[in-house]
């Protein structure tokens, strides 16, 4: 049986886990007071990182939900997404509005990755 392997663990929740193959990260949130599209470039910087130390990298991701605070800010986090997302590894995605944590957030990005 594969070993659980945890990321970043804290008392209520783990920046990710890995086990049999897969890594899912949670969900990763901008600045505070950033524009939608710096808080997006923050929250895919943080799945870059965070998928390093798992030992993937955004090729492999599977699947992304998006979470917007306002999905009228979805082009302006779509125009980040598509300079950062390899081209021909595109992963299957959801976007929706939702209240997120704080409404300091405006988005909230969660990925789910093969492990190499």
């Amino acid at each position: 049986m594969s070993d659980i392997k945890r990321i970043g663990t804290g008392p209520r929740m783990s920046e990710a886990v890995c086990y049999n193959g897969i890594v899912w990260v949670a969900g990763q949130v901008g600045n505070p007071g950033d524009s939608v599209a710096d808080q997006t470039r923050t929250c895919l910087a943080e799945v870059d990182r965070i998928l390093a130390e798992a030992g993937t990298d955004k090729t492999r991701i599977l699947s992304a939900q998006i979470w917007l605070a306002d999905i009228g800010t979805f082009a302006e986090m779509n125009a980040v997404w598509d300079a950062w997302v390899p081209q021909g590894h595109t992963p299957a995605r959801a976007t929706g509005e939702a209240k997120l944590a704080t409404p300091d957030y405006l988005v909230e990005v969660i990925v789910t990755a093969a492990l190499k």
